[in-house]
């Protein structure tokens, strides 16, 4: 399977967690054809933990909840494709999944050829529960070989959240995207620290194997599974899409699309921001600038000058047909100027070129700019701009 863009779909666990069945699938892949989500790029519908019965069968295959999944998953998968999407579903490399369901250590073989024969497009692939003998590289190319075998096109979504640095092999096993961190939550540290401790993973991300940084809690508002601590607000889930975008990250849906906020909605679909991320170069950015945020307001105690370090951060990202992506983040919890000079991009006044800019978002054409172009934001705020070159 070739894999040239980042994968995009939607996922069960972040809102809906143990609390899944055929009728919920159903409906949300009705839903996501309806809104314009598969004509947007959104083609996999995952199911994830909590779909089996405790039990393996006489035969050693793994077995769908009858409550939860009367019609049987080949049923599923079939009425899922009938609409256009591709089929998801969970396993894990330990013996047990994370919710203590059957998992695949041992069961390798058997259980890729369960999925093939259901109609599975998609594995999520976890890490719970792993025998502390075992070798977790091996069991990752054992799986990936396993799904091989089956003879079908199936994404292999390896998930070791980090452990023994995946960016560096996961690649070399024929895994198509790694999980290279813990769990998300739906609060605004919990995604910041995560986007931040793999900017340095980036460079080593793109076509056919990419750095997958979770799913999205973009529209859940504090309702949820992962809905722990204070949940976002629109500005802080704008920063959090317009980050996975700018990375070059899967993007996995985790809120529930049958009811989701219209500026939800409308930020999942602005084509912008899915323009930068499912680019056909699939380049990682360059961070030309990480560093301060200056916020200046008195203040009795502390007076002027308000220093926020590591707070700011702008991306730059080469696009194909000679584009460019440009995000600008502010993680201060105050407004402050975010910089981005072109030189740090290659581009110094005396090359006799600007940049066209014009917002990602809106559309807003911003004019010709020289030199650079800095942004002042809101705290938590971010601003992503499509460029240009032109010759003066």
């Amino acid at each position: 399977m070739l894999l040239n863009t980042p994968p995009m779909g939607w996922n069960s666990w972040n809102t809906f967690g143990a609390e899944i069945s055929d009728e919920l699938i159903r409906q949300t892949a009705r839903t996501m054809k309806e809104k314009g989500y598969l004509d947007a790029g959104y083609r996999y519908i995952v199911i994830d933990d909590c779909w089996s019965l405790k039990e393996r069968d006489s035969q050693g295959r793994l077995v769908p909840d009858p409550a939860k999944f009367p019609h049987g998953m080949k049923a599923l998968a079939d009425y899922v494709h009938g609409l256009g999407f591709r089929f998801g579903m969970y396993s894990c490399a330990g013996v047990q999944t994370c919710a203590g369901y059957p998992a695949s250590f041992d069961h390798e073989f058997i259980d890729a050829q369960t999925f093939a024969d259901w109609g599975v497009d998609y594995l999520k692939y976890d890490f719970c529960n792993f025998p502390s003998s075992a070798d977790g590289k091996n069991r990752y190319a054992t799986m990936s070989m396993a799904l091989k075998a089956t003879g079908r096109d199936i994404l292999f979504a390896a998930c070791n959240w980090g452990t023994d640095a995946p960016w560096m092999w996961m690649k070399s096993l024929g895994v198509h995207m790694y999980r290279s961190t813990g769990d998300i939550q739906d609060n605004y540290k919990s995604f910041t620290d995560i986007a931040h401790s793999q900017l340095d993973h980036f460079c080593m991300s793109g076509a056919n194997c990419f750095n997958d940084i979770d799913m999205l809690t973009v529209g859940m508002y504090g309702k949820g599974n992962v809905a722990l601590g204070q949940a976002c607000n629109d500005a802080e889930y704008q920063t959090q899409f317009a980050l996975w975008c700018m990375l070059g990250a899967p993007l996995m849906v985790g809120g529930d699309v049958r009811n989701m906020a219209p500026f939800a909605e409308q930020l999942l679909l602005n084509k912008g921001l899915l323009r930068i991320n499912q680019d056909t170069e699939g380049r990682p950015p360059q961070c030309v600038y990480r560093g301060r945020v200056i916020h200046i307001e008195y203040d009795p105690v502390d007076g002027w000058w308000h220093e926020y370090p590591d707070a700011g951060l702008t991306l730059f990202k080469h696009l194909s047909d000679h584009e460019f992506g440009v995000g600008y983040f502010n993680f201060a919890p105050k407004s402050g100027e975010i910089p981005f000079i072109f030189a740090d991009a290659g581009l110094p006044y005396g090359s006799g070129a600007a940049l066209h800019l014009t917002d990602a978002v809106t559309g807003e054409d911003l004019g010709v700019h020289r030199d650079y172009y800095h942004q002042n934001l809101e705290g938590h705020a971010c601003r992503v701009l499509l460029a240009r070159l032109v010759k003066l």
